[in-house]
């Protein structure tokens, strides 16, 4: 379908129009959200010897789901429950010592409102991230975050647009912050996302990947050239350490290493080529603990990238060796 160019550029304002309005409700959401408040909804979660459980209907049940959701990775216990749901018997998840969290732009949501007694009968506090402050929800509410907007996004102002966004934004400062105040690490992250590229990239160890024992053969330094190609060839990892009789690291030997070594010595000479002669010395290392991921930045983030690392103790004894392709069939 063909579209003239007037339409297009139509339609692409309409899209930075929509925009636009969003990002100056999230402005706008910083400027209005009480200090005291804010304190009182954070100090409550960090209390909270229960959970959280954050209630919702419709888009607002849908942005709900997604703040429980990013709660529980952060290591805050959360879980989603839909407001009509609850009435019909899922009630029973919520416990005395939980906290309430309810997302709803109006305030008057039917679905809430209808919860608010029994809520007040298990005496389990509410945070409410309202759009209407003066609304039931809010009035009921331990702590209230402003989330109110001047208009939706929506050509109508009718379809939640930037009420939603607001809501989310909200939402997820109020768990960045928790993440701040709790210091979560990046490996305590990673234990809550063992899966995928992330959880990999937080969880996965250098020893977890590198060769070792009968894979990793080294070489003294008095080794002859012939010994360097034996245990290069023996180990299939294009690089073999050069260590002394206490294992201690002194070099390491690359395929590329030995290549240019024999090219540049007369063949008369390669008799008298030992491993001192070909190595690297005081190559750059990994250790067991750190993260494929570092150890990655360390081979790649260089002027002259290399793909092979002798993997040390804090001794300075050799433990293993990794390459990049190690790391990057895993990352």
């Amino acid at each position: 379908m063909q579209i003239r160019n007037s339409a297009a550029v139509g339609y692409h304002q309409s899209l930075i129009d929509v925009l636009r309005i969003e990002s100056e409700a999230i402005l706008q959401a910083s400027r209005q959200l009480s200090q005291e408040e804010t304190q009182k909804a954070i100090d409550l979660i960090l209390a909270c010897e229960g959970k959280v459980v954050v209630l919702g209907v419709g888009k607002s049940g849908i942005v709900a789901h997604k703040i429980a959701a990013t709660l529980a990775s952060i290591g805050t216990t959360a879980v989603y429950l839909h407001a009509a749901d609850a009435m019909h018997g899922d009630l029973g998840i919520i416990d005395r010592k939980d906290i309430i969290m309810a997302v709803s732009n109006s305030g008057e949501t039917e679905e809430i409102i209808s919860l608010l007694p029994h809520l007040n009968l298990r005496k389990v506090p509410i945070i409410s991230i309202v759009g209407n402050i003066q609304s039931t929800l809010a009035q009921q509410s331990y702590a209230i975050l402003d989330a109110s907007i001047s208009r939706e996004a929506c050509p109508l102002n009718l379809a939640p647009t930037t009420s939603t966004t607001v809501a989310l934004a909200v939402g997820d400062a109020l768990a960045m912050t928790l993440m701040q105040v709790k210091q979560v690490t990046a490996e305590e992250f990673a234990i809550n996302h063992p899966a995928g590229k992330l959880g990999r990239r937080l969880a996965l160890r250098v020893k977890n990947l590198m060769h070792s024992g009968e894979n990793n053969p080294v070489i003294e330094q008095h080794s002859s050239w012939k010994q360097v190609v034996d245990a290069i060839d023996q180990g299939r990892l294009g690089a073999v350490s050069v260590v002394n009789k206490e294992m201690h690291l002194l070099g390491i030997i690359t395929d590329g290493d030995l290549r240019r070594v024999m090219q540049r010595t007369p063949v008369e000479k390669l008799s008298t080529l030992t491993a001192a002669d070909m190595m690297t010395k005081k190559p750059v290392v990994a250790h067991p603990n750190m993260l494929a991921y570092d150890a990655l930045q360390l081979m790649e983030k260089r002027s002259s990238q290399i793909s092979v690392l002798p993997v040390v103790l804090a001794s300075n004894q050799v433990t293993g060796l990794i390459r990049i392709h190690d790391i990057i069939g895993k990352l």
